[in-house]
């Protein structure tokens, strides 16, 4: 079986108050990209890791793959103005001899081994799979009115995901959603496939995959970091 990754890195970080790339920054003693590069890459079925980079940080992520010895197989290609753009130019870097492909975001630094075998192991029954864990918290829906906003409706929070990274689909489904649906809004790759009628598995992840979004997210991280194990 032949699985190729592509991984998101080419986010601006706008919500950061860093000029530095969020996935660039360190997270104890080594940058947050590193953290799920260092698992996908020992990964036994993982043949091929694609980055998808910007312009403003293709040459430091170069350099951490210097520095972490990567394999010479490890692509960097350059990423869109959308996430979705981003996971297109990926795609079209894809190994022609690959069987699935797994997508994850770069800013979700604590995934592990076992994660990955589990979403792995349910696309390969249902063509596609993806990671995610029930909503804890209670949801509103709320507007805006006057200088501050209004409850709406609550919301049931029973049949809620929270929707995580990786995600794996059969190459042909991910290339025939993107083909089909390269103009519309996503956000994440998961609900290009729903528009091709296609029902998507999820697999309980983990609360500790957590996707660093703004400092406050980086501050939380540290202490996962230092609990985390990749296996």
């Amino acid at each position: 079986m032949f699985i190729s990754a592509i991984v998101v890195a080419a986010g601006l970080s706008k919500r950061f108050k860093t000029k530095t790339s969020k996935v660039l920054l360190k997270l104890s003693s080594k940058p947050v990209i590193a953290y799920s590069l260092d698992v996908l890459n020992a990964h036994p079925k993982i043949k091929e890791i694609i980055i998808a980079a910007n312009p403003r940080n293709i040459e430091s992520l170069r350099g951490i793959f210097n520095t972490h010895k990567f394999p010479p197989g490890v692509k960097v290609v350059l990423g869109g103005k959308e996430r979705k753009d981003s996971v297109a130019a990926g795609l079209k870097a894809v190994n022609p001899k690959a069987d699935f492909v797994l997508i994850h975001d770069a800013a979700r630094p604590f995934i592990t081994s076992g994660l990955v075998s589990l979403v792995m192991n349910e696309a390969y029954e249902s063509k596609a799979a993806i990671l995610g864990v029930p909503v804890k918290a209670t949801i509103k829906r709320c507007r805006v009115q006057g200088t501050g906003y209004r409850v709406q409706e609550t919301i049931d929070r029973k049949d809620l995901w929270e929707i995580q990274t990786p995600q794996v689909f059969e190459k042909d489904l991910i290339l025939k959603a993107y083909q089909r649906f390269s103009n519309t809004d996503a956000t994440d790759d998961a609900m290009l496939v729903e528009r091709l009628g296609v029902k998507v598995s999820v697999v309980f992840g983990s609360y500790n995959n957590i996707k660093i979004t703004t400092t406050e997210d980086l501050a939380i991280a540290e202490g996962v970091a230092r609990l985390w194990k990749p296996a």
